[in-house]
């Protein structure tokens, strides 16, 4: 269950990273207090990382301290929700296999590229989704065992016996995916995910600069433009539909990808837009 619920963060890891000795700057955080426009109490939006070595997860005593003021837990999607296990489970298998799927210069690429990565060609792949492939590379350029901010803050819940809920679900997110990226664009990003791009992600990460972290994750070699508006902006502005009726009465801990609190259609833009105070919390 565990590996399940890694992986289907991963599908849509657009950062990754640690939090290490983090230096705040004295108008972006990582964690953001929103108040205001009729809410009877402040909620919290807290930009995670979706995978991380163990040995580099800490989590700062301001987000443990909002978390512990907080009603309601919300994430990108619900966890806790069996049939969204079930279709992560589903959609992590392919449903024809990948030599018939994809045209014949795609397979050989990706028939090269697993063999020198994962020391196994692409038949021994056949029956997996382009994306659970994907999963995979990261967690074996990751190098370490891995740690998910959203697995526990999940724990955190149960234990506070607090409810979580999800801002979108896993079905809406695949079809995001999928109209984001080609097969083509996928198979050409693998190669990118490589221990240096865990470490320079690691840093922009620490640095809690979400204008930083927006620009590195919307770097051409990652989003185009069309990419961009289906990945982040379009996502971001649903979220930011939801969320006053979430908040509206009860002080929500929202958890979602660093990618989409920065930018002109991040999240913390779009709720300053719709009236709400949003503010840094540095400390």
């Amino acid at each position: 269950m565990k590996k399940l619920l890694q992986s289907s963060f991963l599908f849509l890891a657009t950062l990754t990273g640690g939090i290490v000795n983090a230096q705040t700057t004295a108008n972006s955080s990582l964690l953001w207090e929103i108040s205001g426009n009729g809410l009877q109490k402040s909620s919290y939006l807290f930009g995670t990382v979706h995978m991380m070595c163990e040995s580099d997860f800490k989590m700062a005593d301001k987000t443990k301290t909002a978390f512990a003021k907080s009603d309601k837990l919300a994430l990108e999607i619900d966890m806790d929700d069996p049939v969204e296990l079930m279709i992560m489970q589903q959609a992590a298998m392919s449903k024809e296999p990948l030599s018939k799927t994809l045209s014949s210069e795609d397979y050989q690429k990706l028939d090269a590229f697993l063999l020198k990565k994962m020391g196994q060609n692409a038949k021994a792949y056949e029956s997996y989704s382009l994306t659970t492939i994907m999963s995979m590379v990261m967690f074996k350029s990751l190098g370490c065992p891995p740690k998910m901010y959203e697995l526990e803050f999940m724990q955190m819940a149960m234990a506070k016996k607090i409810e979580t809920v999800g801002l979108e679900k896993i079905k809406a997110q695949l079809e995001f995916l999928g109209n984001a990226y080609s097969d083509k664009e996928i198979i050409s990003q693998l190669e990118h995910y490589d221990s240096v791009y865990f470490k320079d992600l690691m840093a922009i990460y620490n640095s809690e600069d979400i204008q930083k972290i927006h620009n590195m994750s919307t770097d051409p070699k990652f989003m185009n433009e069309e990419d961009r508006k289906w990945m982040l902006d379009i996502r971001n502005n649903n979220w930011a539909k939801k969320m006053p009726e979430l908040m509206k009465d009860q002080s929500v801990f929202f958890a979602v990808g660093a990618a989409h609190l920065g930018g002109e259609q991040g999240v913390v833009q779009l709720l300053k837009n719709a009236g709400y105070t949003v503010k840094p919390i540095v400390k």
